[in-house]
């Protein structure tokens, strides 16, 4: 049985590349710290972190955009410094936003 979504959410979707050296840190302060925090937020109903090689990719899915907006509004600024905080350099970071149409979802 196939199940489509019934409700509309928004993708809030980042992607970063990462210098080499900092893999291992980066990847244990989003699993341990940043994601975490984020979710904590009630922004968001899922997060995803995947990877490929040195390329990252984040994708939190809210609600509605009203929940988007109050996560940019309210929390972004100091997630985004804490970020800024741990990795001054060798991070480059992109930032998307997706209206999602609709999804299917297997047994």
């Amino acid at each position: 049985m196939i199940d489509r979504l019934s409700e509309i959410m928004i993708t809030y979707e980042i992607t970063a590349t990462v210098q080499a050296e900092l893999i291992e840190s980066y990847e244990n302060y989003m699993i341990d710290r940043h994601i975490p925090h984020l979710m904590e937020t009630g922004c968001f109903a899922t997060a995803i972190f995947s990877r490929n090689n040195a390329r990252y990719r984040i994708r939190y899915e809210a609600h509605d955009r009203e929940a988007l907006s109050r996560y940019l509004k309210e929390h972004a600024s100091r997630l985004r410094d804490d970020f800024a905080d741990h990795f001054p350099t060798g991070i480059e970071l992109s930032r998307d936003t997706w209206d999602v149409l609709t999804a299917f979802y297997s047994e």
